[in-house]
């Protein structure tokens, strides 16, 4: 990369740090550290909500969905079922989470079970989380390595080091304007990659679309029926099924997207939100698909070798030798920006959970100072943690899409919560080991589900339904008029 680059690259990573280092004065207590004191405006959480769910893994492997041969746009069938799930959690999960105005999202469950499913709950989600947004740090490293040539545990030092700092100093609040900074970064890089490619495909738009019929890369729906296969392949009925549960479970029972709508002024403003942020991946999905279509017809064009480019590095190839001095750092700094507004978020949304639902029974007699230290320490930890996770699996690294494992992680922990939540909402009132006995074997049989290979799509709906119906069938069995008000069931 060019000194300019680097340059463009410096000054975006140093004014995120400023930012949120500015963003962070005044914090008192908990509730300014981890909800922004409640009264953030909805607009700024709407891009907040958008931007931390369009990670790296979202720049750059999507796109490699329509790059691949025998590619398509049928990862959009999944954002049909994202919009009609976060509707889904408007009408009937936020209103629970705005009973009692809680810290997280698993306050909920401690209410109708019992503390010690709310710890699990917990539990799920902090494990889940860590895995899979190291995964998606890993990708934003394996970019950075690929444009700057640094070694990728260097690369991977470097991302967290920056998202961590001005998360830990910032709190949510400096995530969340943070947030909204990043997702015009990267939605103005993805439309100067594809107005580069239009530039200079001899057809322009005509060419693009010719090539994608030609190849078969224009198909978008799929109504037929499989149960089993790679989650790459997506059907109407589990993008629509699948994306469905999986957005119920992850805007309505992880604690990642939940913590945003904790942070709205009232319960009106956090579905307005929510409800407006379908629409905006829906279209940003069409956006990079539509720019993996033009790489592979420019590679066409020019260079039909390199159509065997691996899919997840096929965008990133093109940026680094493609683009001229400027253009490529601005991209650069895009992939940035997705990936450390994801991972700052996670961060904090992690440290939120672990100390709130698992730490504070046993320090209820700290001073609010102590407090917002351990907080800080927690977020440092689980920036640590998921660098780590980010190594690790960087040292078994296979050709297999990294985006298909983060939504098997995904869906295999939301599928899990949403069943807790589902439960509690048929039952009323059960107790601590019926819940948590539920729990493991919606585990169980997921597990079952990924060692026969089922689509990853449908996790959430085997996770949700077996959780809750083993549930039911347990509260039938041994039924009970209170629930367990503590944690030794």
């Amino acid at each position: 990369m060019d000194s300019i680059d680097l340059w463009i690259i410096g000054c975006y990573l140093l004014a995120t740090l400023v930012l949120g280092v500015w963003l962070g004065r005044g914090q008192k207590n908990q509730a300014d550290f981890f909800l922004g004191g409640r009264d953030l405006p909805w607009v700024a959480l709407l891009l907040s909500i958008v931007a931390t769910e369009t990670s790296t893994v979202t720049f750059l492997s999507v796109p490699g969905l329509s790059f691949q041969e025998g590619g398509n746009f049928y990862f959009l069938q999944l954002a049909i079922g994202y919009i009609i799930g976060r509707l889904a959690v408007v009408v009937i999960l936020l209103p629970m989470h705005f009973s009692g105005r809680p810290l997280t999202a698993y306050a909920i469950l401690e209410h109708r079970f019992g503390t010690a499913t709310r710890q699990a709950g917990s539990i799920v989600f902090l494990l889940a989380r860590t895995a899979g947004d190291g995964l998606r740090l890993l990708l934003t490293a394996l970019a950075l390595h690929h444009a700057v040539g640094w070694p990728i545990e260097g690369c991977v030092v470097a991302i967290a080091g920056v998202a961590g700092i001005y998360s830990l100093w910032g709190g949510v609040k400096s995530v969340v304007w943070n947030d909204c900074l990043q997702f015009g970064i990267y939605t103005l890089g993805a439309f100067v990659i594809l107005a580069v490619i239009l530039g200079r495909l001899p057809r322009g738009f005509s060419q693009l679309t010719d090539f994608a019929v030609q190849t078969g890369r224009d198909h978008f729906l799929d109504f037929t029926l499989p149960f089993t296969g790679h989650v790459d392949h997506i059907t109407f009925w589990s993008g629509l099924f699948g994306g469905a549960f999986l957005s119920l479970a992850t805007h309505g029972a992880d604690h990642l997207i939940v913590q945003r709508y904790l942070c709205a002024k009232n319960q009106k403003a956090a579905a307005l939100a929510l409800a407006t942020s379908g629409p905006v991946v829906f279209l940003q999905f069409a956006l990079f698909l539509l720019i993996g279509l033009g790489v592979a017809c420019y590679f066409n064009e020019f260079d039909p070798s390199r159509l065997t480019t691996p899919k997840d590095q096929a965008l990133a190839s093109f940026v680094v030798t493609e683009l001229s001095p400027g253009v490529r750092g601005l991209i650069m700094a895009a992939v940035f920006a997705a990936a450390m507004s994801t991972l700052s978020s996670s961060v904090n949304s992690s440290a939120s959970s672990l100390m709130d639902d698992l730490i504070a029974p046993w320090v209820r007699h700290w001073s609010e100072e102590k407090v917002m230290l351990m907080a800080r320490i927690l977020t440092a930890v689980f920036t640590v943690a998921q660098a780590v996770v980010a190594i690790a699996v960087y040292w078994t690294y296979n050709d297999s899409a990294i985006i298909t494992q983060v939504l098997a992680i995904a869906g295999f922990a939301a599928g899990l919560l949403l069943g807790l939540y589902f439960l509690g909402m048929a039952v009323g009132r059960a107790k601590n080991w019926q819940a948590i006995s539920a729990l493991i074997v919606g585990a169980a049989v997921t597990s079952y589900a990924l060692a026969c290979e089922v689509n990853g799509l449908w996790f959430p709906v085997i996770g949700a339904g077996t959780t809750m119906m083993t549930g039911i069938l347990l509260t039938l069995m041994f039924p009970s008029n209170e629930p367990e008000s503590n944690a030794n069931a």
